[in-house]
Order: C-alpha cells, then sequence, then structure tokens
C-alpha cells in the first residue's frame, strides 16, 4: 500500500466517524459555512432512495408518448388529458412529477412542453426504447436481495435475451431475432459514431464484425471507408436481417455475411481488425476467453480486435457501469461490465500481446479497447 492510499483510507475513516455522528450532523445543518453541504449530501441520498419512483415516471411519460406529443406543441393538462383519455387531476400529478425531473418544463401560459431532458430524449429516440424495454427490468427488481444472491430463479430479462451466450446456431429464431436485433440496434448507431471517431478502420484492410447483429455499425464504417472490406458474423437468424439491411442499403458487394456461432464455430478467415461491440459484457469470462481465442486463431499476426462496450473502472460512469449494468446483468442470468486490466488479463490469456483504451467522446455510450495480436 502505498503512503497516498493509506494517507486517504486515514481521511476516509476519519470522514466516517464524523458523518454517521449525530452530534456531527446537527452541527453541519447549524454551521452557514457546512450547511451548504449537508443540504447537498442530504439530497443525494435522498435521491438513492427515490431513484426506483423517478424511474417510473420516466417510464410512464415515455410509454404514453407525452416525449412525442409535446415535441409538436405546447398542451395544457386538460387538453394532454383529454387526448390520453386520462383523468385531468391524475394527468396533472403525472405532468409536475415529470416537470420536477426536467422531463417536462412549463411555459408562461401554464401549458406544458418538453423539459431538457424531453428535448434530449426527442433527438435520441433510440433511449426510449430501452426505457419502454425495462419494465421487464422492474418486474425483476421486486426482491431485489433474491436477485443479486442468485436466488430469484427466471427472470424476465433472463427469458428476453435468452440466446445470449448459446452455443446453438439455432438458438435464435428469425421472430425472437428481429425483436432483440431491434432493440441492440436503436443504439447501435451512437456506439458506432464513437468507435469510428476513435478508432481510425482506414489502416486496415477487411473488417469482420464478430456478433455484428443486422449490420448497424458495418453500415456506418462502410460510410466513412467505402473501399473497406468487411464482414457481418453472427448468429444464422440474425446474420440473415443484416444481408437484407445492408443489401437495401446498397452495401451487398462490400459487406460479405457469415452465420454461426462465435462460441462454437471459426470465424472466416481473411480480416485483419475484428470488432466485438457489446458482446464481451454480456457473457461470463470463460465464453469471453472462448470467442477471444477464436478472433485471435482468424486474426494475422499484425491484427487487432476493437472492444466496445461501458467498462468497470472509469470513475465518471462507475453508477452505470457498476450500479445500473450490475443490476441487469444480474437480472439476465449471466455477464458483467469488466476494467482495462481484467479485459487485458483475459486478452493475454486467448494469446493477444497487448492491451490499451482508446478515449472516446462518450464514455457513457461505449469504452474503447485496442487489442493486438503481436
Amino acid at each position: 500500500m502505498g503512503i497516498a492510499g493509506a494517507a486517504f483510507d486515514h481521511w476516509r475513516a476519519l470522514r466516517n466517524r464524523l458523518l454517521s455522528s449525530p452530534q456531527f450532523q446537527k452541527f453541519a445543518v447549524s454551521f452557514p459555512l457546512f450547511r451548504p453541504v449537508s443540504r447537498s449530501r442530504s439530497r443525494q441520498l435522498f435521491d438513492l432512495l427515490a431513484g426506483f419512483a423517478y424511474s417510473q415516471i420516466l417510464y410512464a411519460t415515455v410509454k404514453l408518448g407525452l416525449i412525442d406529443l409535446l415535441k409538436a406543441e405546447p398542451l395544457t393538462a386538460p387538453a394532454i388529458a383529454s387526448r390520453l383519455g386520462w383523468n385531468e387531476d391524475r394527468m396533472e400529478r403525472l405532468l409536475k412529477a415529470a416537470a420536477s425531473l426536467k422531463l417536462l418544463d412549463v411555459t408562461s401560459t401554464g401549458a406544458f412542453t418538453l423539459g431538457i431532458h424531453g428535448a434530449a430524449l426527442a433527438g435520441n429516440p433510440w433511449i426510449e426504447k430501452f426505457i419502454t424495454h425495462h419494465h421487464l427490468l422492474y418486474e425483476d427488481l421486486t426482491d431485489p436481495i433474491a436477485l443479486l444472491k442468485g436466488d430469484a430463479g427466471g427472470t424476465k430479462l433472463k427469458g428476453y435475451w435468452g440466446y445470449a451466450g448459446s452455443d446453438s446456431k439455432d438458438a435464435v429464431g428469425a421472430a425472437n431475432a428481429e425483436v432483440y436485433t431491434a432493440l441492440m440496434a436503436a443504439s447501435q448507431e451512437a456506439v458506432a459514431a464513437e468507435i469510428l471517431a476513435a478508432y481510425d478502420f482506414g489502416q486496415n484492410r477487411h473488417l469482420i464484425d464478430v456478433g455484428g447483429s443486422n449490420g448497424t455499425f458495418l453500415a456506418a464504417a462502410a460510410a466513412r471507408y467505402p473501399r473497406l472490406k468487411m464482414t457481418l458474423f453472427d448468429l444464422p437468424a440474425v446474420a440473415e436481417l443484416g444481408r437484407v439491411k445492408l443489401a437495401d442499403a446498397g452495401l451487398g458487394s462490400q459487406v460479405g455475411i457469415a452465420g454461426g456461432s462465435f462460441l462454437t464455430d471459426e470465424l472466416p478467415r481473411g480480416p485483419d481488425v475484428a470488432t466485438l461491440i457489446r458482446i464481451a459484457h454480456d457473457h461470463d469470462d470463460d465464453s469471453v476467453l472462448r470467442v477471444m481465442q477464436n478472433i485471435r486463431r482468424m486474426l494475422p499476426p499484425d491484427g487487432r480486435l476493437i472492444l466496445a462496450e461501458p467498462l468497470s473502472g472509469v470513475p465518471s460512469i462507475a453508477p452505470v457501469a457498476d450500479a445500473y449494468f450490475g443490476l441487469y446483468f444480474a437480472a439476465m442470468g449471466q455477464g458483467r461490465t469488466r476494467t482495462l486490466d481484467e479485459i487485458s488479463a483475459l486478452a493475454r490469456q486467448a494469446g493477444f500481446a497487448s492491451a490499451r483504451a482508446l478515449r472516446t467522446r462518450m464514455p457513457l455510450v461505449t469504452g474503447l479497447i485496442q487489442i493486438n495480436a503481436s
């Protein structure tokens, strides 16, 4: 343990003794210099308590279509209630709650319009798809202790993402493939923009997107690198969706399609760079190691793997990576976020030589790790 670490541990122990003391709490509220800090900390603690209520207001606002409705024009509470067939008092309760969370705002005439967060949602419609999908997670959180302990049994999210981690190429039927692929593709454009801003694929000859879903990332990459050869690899039912999407975009000649399981099937040879986008954190360590080994066998000595997903160990997104995703993956029944060191260790086990983090503009959207074959 270093001197700085020991000093911080000592300071933290002192801080905790003070904050847990009723006498100090009374003093902090009474002392003018400490009062703003005391108020701020009290609010933050209450936000932890009320967070689930906030998420339900968000869900109800999006589910009822209030973002789209008020994007068009401001409306009064009675007008909104009439359009949705609600009691006016009940509607006003929801609207005031949404306004308090800055999802909505109140105009000078008393009508409701979009707030700062509501306007951001209107500009990112893919977020709304994830919000409405979260009713499954909310049901699984009825008993969070049982969920975290592993005693919750079959969960809604586990059923929804039942294909994840399967060794079977036939694990996903066409109908189920369309459901989960549409949900993932909804946010893939934002992820693709971050990846393409952080890594230059112009230095490569042939890109394979392993677990490439319906080809949203490859379509974005093709727009920037029209001469880059590409391959999409995913389960057959998913890959077929990619074939249709990419053909419709006029990319059928630039992007090849290969169907199979990245856990059990060999990847097609030829690419010198592979992407693994929001795949590793859906799987346990053994599965991630198998995928990485599969990719390493396919790549040439100068090849690279670009891994993209939210990373643990990044202070600015710690609540998202470790609290939100921690519960989400517990409900899903597998997977976890990992630190750069944890991913690097798996990569070395798989036969890669080194790994380093690449800076992205929005770590909340995705982190990025470049893993070198040699």
